[in-house]
């Protein structure tokens, strides 16, 4: 329930700002005025930064990397007040355009509430790790509608080990939320692939090569980060007047490439489809990788997730036209 009720706030904010809520649709960002690109994402960025400087740690988002610390050294323990206001930047950074995923929200949400649980009970540490993970299961269950892939997140990343007394409650959880998500938006994978055929075993050398390709572009998409932080940091600009400025270059940045906006599982679907020709896949991989950095290294909240499947499929699609 509380994925679903991130979700239709990220749409809700994404209405307030865009006057639709629809967002898996690229075409609807191009077709909005240059102005209101570049005005949304700025706007939503001042809000960003000025909510989360009064409501969370030293003002900055909170996600997935909050969640692996608390199991590592608090035992579990997270705020339910921070997790709550941390939802609510993540919402707004991603409703008003910023390039980033709402996975990684929606697990720090989905643990603070398995924490929060954890602590009415009065659990000791090893069972409150266990329920922090049930909680991350079936936040990344219900926001993938993937059970599987709930459980072995939560058990490899969060809860480290895979005892049975770890993975029968993260299983429950994981398949529970599945269920009650796709009794909503019904059982459907997030994309759709086109049938592929092998041709040929010669094809499995260019496989290892974009595997080496597609590696290097990771690393470079990883630095990007917190290059954007430290200009941040040598020009000395407070830390809640960032987004405001990330939201601006964003906003330029999708004059000429509105697939950058939001979550962008339109735009990725795109990219599996071959809907796109080789020049602008180029384009693409350099705009995403830019709009990203600078929408984590400049404060907005969220995950990277999502625009990591989108630069894969942008990268695997420019190496198969080639």
């Amino acid at each position: 329930m509380l994925s679903l009720g991130f979700r239709e706030c990220t749409a809700l904010v994404q209405w307030v700002f865009f006057k639709f809520t629809d967002d898996t649709q690229w075409q609807l960002f191009a077709d909005l005025p240059w102005y209101w690109i570049l005005a949304a994402p700025t706007v939503g960025g001042l809000f960003v930064g000025i909510y989360a400087k009064f409501t969370l740690p030293n003002g900055r988002p909170v996600g997935v990397a909050q969640v692996m610390e608390s199991s590592a050294l608090t035992g579990g323990k997270m705020s339910l007040k921070t997790g709550l206001h941390g939802a609510v930047v993540n919402a707004a950074s991603i409703g008003a355009g910023a390039s980033a995923g709402r996975e990684g929200p929606v697990v720090h949400l989905g643990a603070t509430i398995g924490a929060w649980f954890a602590k009415v009970l009065g659990l000791p540490k090893g069972s409150a790790r266990i329920l922090l993970g049930s909680g991350v299961a079936a936040a990344v269950a219900a926001a993938f509608n993937a059970p599987l892939a709930g459980v072995f997140f939560a058990l490899e990343v969060v809860i480290g080990h895979y005892a049975v007394s770890a993975l029968a409650p993260t299983v429950a959880a994981s398949v529970l939320a599945t269920a009650f998500t796709r009794s909503v938006y019904g059982a459907y994978p997030a994309f759709q692939l086109a049938p592929y055929n092998l041709g040929s075993y010669w094809e499995y050398p260019a496989f290892a090569l974009l595997g080496v390709i597609t590696a290097m572009c990771a690393i470079a998409f990883m630095r990007s980060v917190p290059f954007v932080s430290k200009i941040h940091d040598k020009f000395r600009i407070p830390q809640y007047f960032r987004p405001m400025i990330g939201g601006f270059l964003i906003g330029l940045i999708a004059l000429s490439f509105p697939q950058v906006l939001g979550v962008g599982y339109g735009a990725t679907s795109s990219a599996l489809k071959m809907e796109f020709g080789f020049v602008f896949l180029l384009g693409l991989i350099f705009a995403k990788t830019a709009a990203t950095a600078i929408t984590l290294g400049s404060g907005f909240g969220g995950g990277i997730f999502s625009p990591s499947l989108f630069l894969g499929a942008v990268i695997g699609g420019a190496f198969g036209i080639i």
